[in-house]
């Protein structure tokens, strides 16, 4: 399988916004951004401090990476696969051009998976990752 990196422009914002959305669906993500502020959102980030990276195969788009250059680090904020194009080793493929093209090797690289995102979860560990810490929350309650 050949995979091919391709950075995005401002001229992809429209498929980065829709690729975006699908990520949100799938991890069940409580975010209430529209399409278009999601555009926009991605619109500030590459622009400003983060790179987004497609996946490409056999000329189509099939996932995106959305990261940041750290001193020390990469934190991989979005990490998408296609529905249809899942389970087919292209996010494994696509990690490992990252790690190897395009990400200086002496460097860590941090990603925060949603804990109830199981496939995602498994994901990371089958590639490597580790657990390293846990965030929890309490939500404000109703005063009586």
């Amino acid at each position: 399988m050949v995979l091919l990196l391709r950075r995005a422009t401002i001229s992809d914002l429209e498929l980065l916004g829709s690729l975006n959305h699908q990520l949100i669906e799938d991890e069940k993500h409580r975010t209430a951004l529209t399409l278009s502020q999601l555009r926009e959102r991605m619109r500030s980030w590459i622009t400003v401090d983060y790179t987004a990276m497609f996946f490409e195969y056999k000329g189509e788009v099939v996932g995106y990476a959305l990261y940041r250059d750290e001193p020390g680090l990469i934190y991989l904020r979005q990490f998408f696969v296609r529905r249809d194009r899942r389970r087919k080793s292209m996010g494994r493929k696509a990690l490992e051009l990252l790690r190897t093209q395009i990400w200086p090797a002496n460097k860590r690289i941090t990603v925060e998976v949603l804990s109830a995102n199981e496939p995602a979860v498994a994901f990371w560990k089958a590639v490597g990752f580790k657990e390293y810490a846990l965030t929890l929350e309490i939500f404000p309650s109703a005063v009586s």
